[in-house]
Parts: C-alpha cells; structure tokens; sequence
C-alpha cells in the first residue's frame, strides 16, 4: 500500500476516507444491508475509486468487507435491474490494480463474468426529462404564487378579471346606444345572414388494439456462420460473422464472401470448440437492440441450451452448452417459429418492454431433444401449451444431448 501511504490528501478528502472505513465496519456485520450497498453503488456510478479518482485505504477497506459476501452474489445481485454492478466494477479494479499492492491471488478474487450484464439502464430523453422539469417547476411557481389560504391571485387571474370587466363595460355601452337610436327611430334592419348547416362530425376510428404479448414477437431465424474467432479483448467471447437474411443496406450489416451479414458476439469460448462453431448452422435472435460487448457491436445473438438450474442453484457458467440446431436443409433468413404462437415478430425489441426477459424463460428442451416453448411456465403466453420450434415446413430444432434443459 505504498503508492496509497504516499497519497496527499486534503482535510475534506481525510474526513471522506474516514466516513468510508467507518461504512466497511458496518458492512464486516453487515454485508447485505440494501441501505448501504445501494448508497455505496450509487455513489460509485461516475467514480473509479470512492474518492473520484484517487486511491484511498478507504478503496481497500471496503474491498476487504465487500469481497466476500460478493463472490456469493448472484447474477442478479450482481448485475440486474435492482443489482449493484458498480460495487462489481469497484472491487474488480481493487483486487486488480497494482496501486493498491493488495497482491490477491486468482483463487481467492471475486470472479468476474465481463460478458454478464443482465440489465442495462435505457438511456435519459434529454428533450423530455428538460420537459418533466420545466412542467414541475412551473407547477412550484404555482402553488408558490397561491399563498397562504388560497386568497391570492396570480398574475393570469388578474389579467382575466380586468379583461371581463373591459369587456362588461363595452356590453353596456352598447346597450345605451342602441336606446338612444331607438328614441330617435328605428334604422334600417340589415339583412340576416343565412347560417350555414354544418357537416356533422364523423366518428374518429377506433384505435387499433395494442398486440398482446406473445413469444412470436421474438424474431428467431435460421444464422450460418461463415466464420468464428475469439474476441481479442475477452477471453470467454466469440466474435462470430453470421448470414442472416438480411437484404442489403439493412443497418449494423457488412457484406462478407458476397452475403450480408451481422456481426455476433457470444460468451461459449471455453463451452464449445472454436472449430465447431465454423461454418455451420445455428439458430439466432435477429431483433434484440445491438450492444456493444469490450468494444465490438453485437447484432444478435446464438440460441445455446444449457442445463437448467435447481432452486437457489448458482450458475458457474461451466456448462455443458449445446448450441440450437435448425431442421437439415434450413436455410440462413428462414423463420422459425413456436407452434401455437406464430405471427410477425417486431422489428427491434423495445427493452422496456422486457419481451425476452418474460418469454424466454419458457424456452426449453423436451425428452426428444426438440427446442420448445413451454406455456405452463410462463403466464403471459396465454395458454398453457407445449410448442415445438419449426421452421414453416414443420422441421423441428433439436440439441444433441440435454433434456429439460434452458435455451437462451
């Protein structure tokens, strides 16, 4: 801890790193208070170290408390919509980093799956949240401008009161000067114009009604993978390039050996031979939004079946994994489909909808090897009913070896 005992700290940034110590001691007795972790995470989101950018012996006391309890998180603890990934990212740069001179040995770090990042935050709409914050503030201003037992009147309601009155009084000056030309005799009476019969209003048509959700708004193609190499910045990663059946020009698609393909990065390196991965035919999600995987655009991704998990089972993402054959003869762009569920899928998913996250956990194997949608499982499919995955032909996906299995 070297280059830490050398650092200069100013008075604020002491008192800081004290505050820091005394929050690790609370999580020695407490590593799973929801309070402190989620204090901890959010102030983490924009810092390197708990300090901004400094290290700090307040970075490795909470390392020391934390890591732990972490190493047993789950990958929802870890990375899911209510999980803590900057606490993650925070201990995985301590236990890593030189500056620190923790000298942690593999076998005891917390185990960090880079590729397993099961909730991203959907970006801000600068435009509306600017909106959202000029309405509330404007409505401040107004309860504002109310006073005290409601008596005072803002500047909109003084202005319509004089209006009123302006208007009363050119009323009444009318009237009087219509009595007087009536003392005097009555003018000429002008004309009346004939009022035109308005058209009646036709009914607005009703909205068409919202699809309901359903496992065919997943988008599930035939891929073949014209080549597979490892990913030069993450060592579980494949960087595959996959015919699909786009048409060309269609966005995040290159043209490779004259076909148009997408680019896929998918975490089997270490699950399945790089050498069976080339050239071959393999099932994909065509509409999930691209993401960026260390640096490289991944615009799909390769259905895989793995062995499904026990009650309060954790994944240690050692399979077996079988990747998702399509039918014999299928070819790359064809539609495969759950029978009892199809129709026309989406075009993108919209994350907020969370289409994937709800249905895919029904997506499993049968005794017969056959890729299936099971209905029982999942509410929202509407019945609950087991569909095999075919191609329009009736040709069924299949794995090689594992039954009741997850396929994701």
């Amino acid at each position: 801890m070297a280059a830490i005992d050398s650092q200069k700290l100013s008075p604020t940034e002491e008192t800081e790193v004290q505050q820091w110590i005394t929050t690790s001691e609370r999580l020695k007795t407490s590593p799973s208070d929801a309070s402190i972790l989620d204090k901890l995470n959010s102030h983490l989101t924009s810092r390197t170290t708990l300090l901004g950018t400094k290290p700090s012996k307040a970075d490795v006391a909470i390392y020391e408390s934390l890591a732990p309890a972490v190493k047993a998180w789950t990958p929802e603890q870890r990375t899911g919509e209510h999980g803590h990934p900057h606490i993650l990212r925070h201990l995985d740069f301590v236990q890593n980093s030189g500056v620190f001179g923790l000298a942690v040995s593999d076998a005891d770090k917390v185990k960090v799956d880079l590729d397993e990042i099961l909730y991203v935050k959907p970006p801000v709409d600068a435009k509306a949240e600017k909106e959202r914050l000029k309405k509330e503030k404007a409505a401040a201003a107004a309860a504002a401008a109310g006073g005290e037992g409601g008596h005072t009147t803002t500047l909109v309601d003084r202005t319509k009161a004089v209006a009123g009155a302006a208007v009363n009084a050119a009323v009444e000056a009318k009237d009087k000067a219509a009595a007087a030309v009536g003392l005097g005799g009555a003018p000429a009476e002008k004309p009346k114009k004939e009022k035109k019969e308005k058209a009646p209003k036709q009914p607005k048509a009703p909205a068409a009604p919202a699809t309901p959700p359903s496992p065919h708004l997943i988008d599930l193609r035939v891929g073949h993978i014209l080549k597979a190499i490892k990913h030069p910045e993450a060592d579980s990663l494949y960087v595959s390039t996959i015919a699909m059946g786009d048409k060309p020009g269609t966005d995040d698609t290159s043209e490779y050996e004259g076909q148009v393909c997408r680019t896929v990065c998918s975490g089997l390196n270490g699950l399945v031979p790089l050498e069976e991965m080339q050239g071959r035919k393999v099932v994909v999600v065509a509409n999930l939004k691209p993401v960026k995987m260390r640096g490289i655009k991944s615009c799909a991704m390769v259905l895989a079946a793995s062995p499904r998990l026990k009650e309060g089972e954790a994944d240690d993402h050692k399979g077996p994994v079988e990747l998702v054959a399509p039918p014999e003869g299928a070819a790359a762009g064809e539609r495969v489909a759950f029978d009892g569920w199809r129709g026309e899928p989406e075009g993108v998913l919209n994350p907020k909808k969370k289409v994937w996250e709800t249905f895919q956990p029904g997506f499993t194997t049968t005794d017969n090897l056959e890729v299936a949608f099971d209905g029982r499982v999942v509410k929202e499919a509407g019945k609950e009913e087991v569909g095999k995955l075919t191609t329009a032909s009736g040709g069924v996906c299949t794995v090689k070896t594992l039954k009741g299995a997850t396929v994701r």
